[in-house]
């Protein structure tokens, strides 16, 4: 009706879609084909049953299975890893090292909140400084007020020899008061050659000493340590025996002998010691004992005292002997 132009256009574009339908169904059907087998494989795994398990003879394996839980294995494996760093910082020997930077982080959080030791009242000092206290104590500049444990303090105070107490207050936010009673040097004490500055209850002070503990009075042998307090207090009631006396000698835990400065000895018996002192002083400043020329005096028997001179006073004595037993024969003779 209208020349047949109009429906002629119409079937000319209508002919290449349908070509391109039908290039994509026979696209689709070839590959389809080709994956086919793939499919099948991929069908056959999941259709495919895990083989059966042999029942577990072992009691321990039936036991962890009917009753331990799952995703305990987990659990156990990060323990065991924990278990074996820790093992490692032990055997490397950081566990030191691992609590002070621990200590160290808290502290430093602690002093950024306003706990930061900023003063120190300490009491009692007269031997030991500022410092030395201080680091017996375990305290630095790093130390946070919050985290000082007291009571470790004062035990550590406690273990140095020179301090026999401590206390130790918190005084929040900032500071800190320490109390010490410490030790006096009492004696000289050595054993075995070697020779300590100590306190009056045995407390060794010092291994070695310092010179202006030299003019302290010297005890020697084991047990003396202990045992100079009250003899020396004895000793310290005679000041004519005192004055002269180089070193008190404590022998076999029982008794003393001093030994005067002229290295003169003097055994006192174990018992009744104040009253052999009294007599060593009455016979000083009668007859001036301290003087004469002998090297031993023993008082170890309560009923007699025996003195022993020197080599050159026993020839002079022996040569006197001499002198008056020929005098006496001239005069028999005679």
């Amino acid at each position: 009706m209208d020349g047949g132009g109009r429906l002629s256009r119409s079937v000319g574009s209508l002919r290449p879609q349908a070509d391109l339908k039908m290039a994509a169904r026979g696209a689709g059907i070839l590959l389809r084909e080709r994956l086919a087998p793939l499919e099948r494989s991929v069908t056959a795994l999941k259709n495919r049953k895990a083989p059966a398990r042999e029942p577990s003879t072992n009691k321990l394996v039936i036991f962890i299975e009917r009753y331990v839980p799952r995703r305990v294995g987990i659990a156990a494996t990060l323990l065991m890893l924990a278990g074996s760093v820790g093992f490692g910082v032990v055997k490397g020997e950081h566990v030191d090292e691992l609590v002070a930077a621990f200590q160290d982080t808290r502290n430093a959080a602690a002093n950024a909140a306003g706990f930061r030791i900023s003063s120190v009242i300490l009491n009692g000092r007269k031997q030991l400084t500022q410092d030395e206290i201080l680091a017996i104590g375990g305290i630095n500049g790093r130390s946070s007020l919050l985290f000082v444990d007291a009571a470790a303090v004062r035990e550590k105070l406690k273990a140095n020899p020179w301090i026999a107490d401590a206390n130790v207050l918190k005084l929040y936010p900032d500071r800190l008061q320490i109390d010490v009673t410490e030790r006096t040097a009492f004696a000289l004490w050595q054993e075995d050659g070697k020779l300590a500055v100590i306190a009056d209850d045995g407390a060794v002070l010092e291994n070695f000493v310092p010179s202006r503990f030299v003019k302290l009075p010297l005890v020697v042998g084991k047990g003396a340590d202990v045992a100079a307090k009250d003899f020396i207090a004895l000793l310290d009631r005679y000041p004519q025996v005192r004055a002269v006396t180089k070193a008190a000698i404590y022998v076999g835990e029982r008794r003393w002998n001093l030994r005067l400065n002229d290295n003169l000895d003097v055994r006192l018996p174990e018992n009744d010691v104040g009253n052999a002192l009294a007599m060593l002083s009455k016979l000083d400043r009668d007859d001036r004992l301290f003087s004469r020329d002998i090297v031993a005096i023993d008082m170890r028997l309560p009923d007699r005292l025996t003195v022993r001179l020197s080599e050159e006073a026993a020839k002079a004595r022996d040569e006197q002997f001499k002198a008056q037993d020929k005098a006496k024969k001239k005069a028999g003779a005679a």
